[in-house]
């Protein structure tokens, strides 16, 4: 193996954005399913996670792919990689 095939894989998730108040930061809304300890039954749970959208190009209700980075700011360790949909439309 050689030194460049050796990186390291980035975490990619899914989400909708929240909040585009702040300057380069969104808030993005991502849902995951866990299995219940006692039921065995699947369960939604929720985070919201501060993302940084250096062009701002956001909006609330889009969604959005976003990779895990080195930590940007005491809340940002997320990048926008890119818009999937405007506000549940999907783009091409």
């Amino acid at each position: 193996m050689m030194a460049n095939e050796k990186q390291k894989v980035k975490r990619m998730l899914q989400g909708v954005v929240l909040s585009n108040k702040a300057d380069k930061t969104i808030v993005v809304l991502v849902e995951r399913k866990v299995k219940h300890s006692v039921t065995g039954k699947y369960v939604k749970r929720s985070s919201g996670v501060h993302v940084h959208d250096e062009s701002g190009l956001c909006k609330e209700g889009d969604i959005v792919q976003i990779a895990e980075s080195r930590p940007i700011s005491r809340t940002k360790s997320w990048i926008l990689v890119k818009v999937v949909s405007r506000n549940g439309v999907l783009s091409k």
